[in-house]
């Protein structure tokens, strides 16, 4: 069997990957993401100005078997959370191996495989419940669980594997291997055109040979199973391109180098692998040559559910924290609760936690259903509970005063109750960084929010497009337009008998109803000004994804509070007046927005910047030193053999 030599291909992988210039970084995007789909997209249609509520209401839930399945695991896994020491997670720095064997037992690592292959096969919406009540008492335990499930071998697979691939991997994540997805490199983060690690064919075409460093392997420390992209070279029989693979954990030539630490998320096993060589069969390709960044973002649209679920989590526990401790420090006479300044802090946690609930169960009941489009969805529910669960847990912070301040294990060694309220800020923080950024979700939504326009007028700010090319999309573009643009200019929010069943929530929708067509105008608006210059029009684009955002949280909480009303009786009036707070509050963020579409002082933040780079103000950083140990920024990260101990184990 013919291989290739892995030290006789040590080389500079500048020498193969192309110079990646702005263009083409955007071009591989492009191409990988997935082709407007079929399905009706409730969010999708808020941002053209349609408010499509029958895509979201009714919503039916799982049936009673399944419904049945999914609580009594719940309760399981409620009785076996109550057992783990969660500070010990935080004092020893990783999750205990008892507490692995038994979520093994349990079946936590299947929760998503199906019952065919050995998973216990639940819904998205109880395997969210399940993350929800796991991250409430360890958030690394939530993400080692959400890492495996959500974006290692299972999902992947599940939806892109041979039938074969099925039969030999998912029994096994079911059971008891972990998995960890490893994409990002050093030097490349959320722009996969300069991936550098590479997937080099063998002669006999029964294998790949695998070399590359991966940077923020979660799990990789632990991990049994990996899914790697890696870039196979283009050539004879081979398209090339970005491909993904399942690579056995304790394969020959793979090195986990580094545990990295971070400022919460202690006892997350994530690190710095090395592959040198590592042989792959072609049987363990995932889908075809070029398709893994595919793979990887078609796996994250539900993929994606996992980090609201945990946002909700702190947002429930933060409320209860709140509630508590509001009642009983009393300052000046009264409890701190009943003071204005803490009782906005209190009804902001409150209602925001309701509306995130909302929003998660709402998205993952269509993911459920397979029946909606749920990209848009699933990315706001990402950066939306991401961007307030942070919020949520430095409010918390504050209202807990010093005692927020210090730790768990100071303050119950002094006697107090040891709440982990700073914990929580630490661990919450990496929700806005994981799985994409604000900064990128804000790229991407923006980029399906207004691929209709793209579709019907691309051609014509396109500075590649030619004249004929413009020309048709032009004619195109003229009769979208005649007659999208009037359906803006009225609708039913402006119908005091609109959307009446919905109670006191009706004046609400009807203003979603109208912010809707505004926002869809000021969209239009700010594609006929800028034409091709939109895509860095970035704080437009921002503003515009954060305004829909809104909306759609606002449709979430309507919904799920008429729905709560009317199937939950013992909570009377509650859920309505939540729902109301909370609408009231969006509404002048909404606003704020808004305003801040076309005044706002990007431009000059812009110039400012690049003279900052520019070293322009070094007289700014005079006065300081700069404790940071030293090194490089970005530390090299050529591919070739590891020096270094294999810091890989296997838990449990």
């Amino acid at each position: 069997m013919a291989t290739v030599d892995p030290d006789a291909r040590a080389h500079d992988p500048a020498d193969d990957t192309p110079e990646i210039d702005e263009r083409r970084a955007r071009a591989v995007a492009e191409q990988a993401r997935e082709a407007t789909s079929d399905l009706p997209g409730f969010a999708k249609e808020l941002y053209l100005g349609r408010l499509r509520l029958d895509l979201i209401h009714p919503m039916p839930g799982p049936d009673r078997a399944e419904r049945e399945r999914g609580e009594a695991f719940l309760a399981r896994l409620r009785d076996f959370c109550e057992g783990i020491d969660a500070q010990r997670v935080e004092r020893e720095d990783r999750i205990p191996d008892e507490v692995i064997a038994g979520l093994r037992e349990l079946g936590a690592l299947g929760m998503k495989i199906p019952v065919e292959y050995g998973g216990l096969g639940l819904s998205q919406i109880h395997y969210n419940h399940a993350l929800t009540l796991v991250g409430s008492v360890s958030p690394a335990i939530g993400a080692l669980l959400s890492a495996h499930q959500s974006i290692g071998v299972p999902q992947p697979v599940s939806m892109f594997g041979t039938e074969e691939q099925k039969r030999e991997f998912l029994p096994r994540c079911a059971r008891e291997a972990i998995s960890a997805f490893l994409l990002t490199e050093p030097d490349v983060g959320s722009d996969p055109a300069r991936l550098r690690t590479t997937a080099t064919p063998t002669e006999d075409g029964e294998a790949y040979l695998l070399d590359g460093v991966k940077l923020w392997t979660t799990n990789g420390v632990v991990a049994d199973l990996l899914v790697v992209m890696a870039r196979v070279p283009e050539g004879p029989g081979h398209r090339g391109g970005i491909t993904a693979f399942v690579v056995e954990g304790d394969a020959p030539g793979i090195t986990v180098e580094r545990r990295n630490r971070f400022m919460g998320l202690r006892g997350l096993e994530n690190g710095l692998t090395r592959l040198h060589g590592v042989r792959v069969p072609t049987a363990h390709r995932i889908g075809e040559e070029g398709q893994g960044l595919r793979i990887a973002l078609s796996t994250l649209n539900t993929g994606r559910l996992s980090l609201p679920a945990l946002c909700v989590g702190a947002g429930k526990w933060a409320t209860k924290i709140a509630r508590e401790w509001s009642r009983e420090r009393v300052q000046w006479g009264r409890p701190v609760g009943r003071h204005e300044e803490v009782a906005k802090k209190i009804a902001y946690i409150a209602a925001t936690t309701y509306a995130m609930e909302a929003m998660l169960d709402l998205a993952s009941r269509m993911a459920d259903e397979k029946r909606r489009d749920i990209r848009i969805e699933a990315a706001i529910a990402k950066l939306w509970a991401s961007e307030h669960a942070y919020r949520i847990a430095d409010e918390l912070v504050q209202i807990r005063g010093g005692r927020g301040f210090e730790t768990a294990e100071s303050l119950a060694a002094r006697g107090e109750r040891g709440i982990p309220a700073e914990q929580l800020l630490r661990d919450m923080r990496i929700n806005r960084i994981f799985e994409g950024s604000t900064e990128i979700m804000h790229l991407l939504i923006a980029r399906e929010a207004v691929d209709a326009h793209l579709t019907v007028a691309g051609d014509i700010i396109d500075p590649d497009a030619d004249r004929a090319a413009k020309a048709r999309a032009f004619t195109k573009a003229t009769g979208f337009y005649a007659s999208w643009l009037p359906t803006l200019a009225v609708g039913r929010g402006q119908l005091p008998s609109a959307y009446v069943e919905f109670g006191p929530l009706s004046g609400h929708l009807r203003y979603v109803e109208r912010t809707a067509r505004k926002l869809a105008r000021s969209t239009f608006y700010g594609m006929s000004r800028w034409q091709g210059r939109l895509e860095v029009k970035q704080g437009f684009l921002g503003r515009v994804v954060d305004i829909g955002a809104e909306l759609f949280a606002m449709s979430a909480v309507i919904v799920r509070a008429r729905h709560d009303v009317d199937t939950r009786p013992e909570r009377g009036a509650g859920p309505f007046e939540m729902a109301d707070v909370f609408c009231r509050q969006s509404r002048l963020r909404v606003e704020t927005l808004f305003e801040g579409l076309w005044s706002n002082t990007d431009d000059v933040d812009g110039k400012l910047a690049r003279r900052v780079l520019d070293d322009a103000y070094p007289w700014l950083e005079e006065g300081v030193l700069d404790p940071s140990l030293p090194g490089p920024l970005i530390a090299p990260a050529d591919p070739g053999p590891s020096t270094e101990e294999n810091l890989h184990r296997r838990m449990g």
